[in-house]
């Protein structure tokens, strides 16, 4: 008994400290996400800055070793970047635009294809129950019209705080694509010496890591645009080129952006081609878009960012109960960046810390900041 009463003690002690830590690392994080969401007007534009840099980032590096200095190398790429993102809001919006009286003139045969089929089809509605039906819906617009409204002047303030927030991230992509390097370095120029080439390492092979995944989310909102656009060109659905743009835009927003292009979609199939190509168009929107979010995504990004497709999901589900769409668009890359971190820790043996370079350019790291930043690249390194 006396031999083992001070095992007991000591294994009780180490879980006592375990639990302890467990519950400072809880609390760490409760108070970093209370802070977030408070201040989440300036962390979401800084947040997508970051991302849009590691997508742009290898093309800064890539002029860089062709000699091209590295301010003029960022501000070709980043206005080569809104010159394309630019060009596929106006191409949309123009062909949409354009489209509109040929769409106008099919709406009035499209509605009576409507009321026939609601009345001859498997409904067999009558023409009295179908006058009751609008004239209640005309009704509930009227007793809501003030909730209407209110709510497109909340669309229209969200509509300028977005236009805020792309400007706050041009501003910054400016400085992540020119100084992101330097910037990581004064970042971390507080940490003990012995120390910062590993925090330096274990922020490049996050960014690393980071620009993989977004190569990724590019390829996937390309799989929903051509399957969907696929689709409506297949069933005749005009307006086939800037839906697809549209789609594609929207696939970068999760679940609403989803949503929306595939509404419009089948709206727009509803008033040309009538109700049963709309019912097609939803089969193949609801089809593609499951594909996407249960197959493709987790696949793909589970291999940029090495995490299992299962694991994706889940991290996805707790962003969007956490922080919704926001927490939906930053919970992978978030946890992207936490596994790098945490893997360059662990593969860091005790005796290295003392002679780790300040730079922390060696070994493994610094192989794989050399996918995505040679020399001269942008971001953390």
């Amino acid at each position: 008994m006396s031999t083992e009463t001070p095992r007991s003690g000591s294994a009780l002690r180490r879980t006592a400290i375990t639990c302890l830590y467990v519950l400072v690392i809880a609390a760490t994080l409760w108070v970093l996400g209370q802070v977030v969401t408070r201040l989440m007007i300036v962390v979401a534009p800084v947040a997508v800055a970051v991302l849009v840099a590691a997508l742009l980032s290898p093309g800064v590096s890539l002029l860089v070793r062709h000699r091209v200095p590295k301010a003029l190398a960022a501000a070709i790429v980043l206005l080569v970047g809104i010159a394309a993102l630019g060009g596929l809001v106006w191409f949309m919006v123009a062909t949409l635009v354009a489209g509109l009286p040929d769409l106008g003139k099919q709406l009035g045969e499209s509605y009576q294809q409507l009321r026939s089929w609601l009345t001859d089809g498997p409904l067999g509605l009558t023409g009295q129950q179908l006058e009751s039906m609008l004239a209640e819906g005309q009704n509930w617009f009227n007793r809501n019209r003030s909730t209407i409204a209110s709510g497109a002047f909340g669309v229209l303030s969200t509509a300028g705080a977005m236009l805020a927030g792309f400007v706050l991230v041009v501003f910054l992509l400016i400085f992540f694509l020119h100084d992101g390097d330097r910037m990581w370095r004064g970042v971390t120029s507080p940490v003990p010496a012995r120390h910062r080439g590993l925090v330096r390492r274990a922020g490049s092979r996050a960014f690393t890591d980071l620009t993989r995944y977004v190569r990724v989310t590019v390829l996937v909102a390309l799989i929903d645009a051509v399957g969907i656009g696929l689709g409506l060109w297949i069933t005749g659905v005009p307006l086939v080129l800037p839906l697809a743009a549209l789609v594609f835009l929207g696939a970068f927003v999760p679940i609403v952006g989803a949503f929306v292009t595939g509404l419009v979609a089948v709206l727009v199939a509803l008033v040309a081609q009538g109700p049963l190509i709309a019912l097609i168009v939803i089969g193949v929107v609801v089809l593609v878009q499951q594909l996407e979010g249960n197959v493709f995504e987790p696949l793909l990004v589970s291999k940029s960012v090495k995490l299992h497709p299962v694991a994706v999901i889940l991290v996805v589900a707790v962003g969007v109960e956490l922080a919704g769409i926001v927490g939906a668009l930053f919970a992978v890359p978030v946890m992207a960046v936490v596994r790098s971190v945490y893997l360059t820790l662990r593969e860091q043996a005790p005796d290295d810390d003392e002679t780790t370079s300040e730079t922390g350019e060696t070994g493994e790291a610094s192989e794989a900041v050399g996918e995505t930043q040679p020399s001269g690249a942008s971001g953390p390194g």
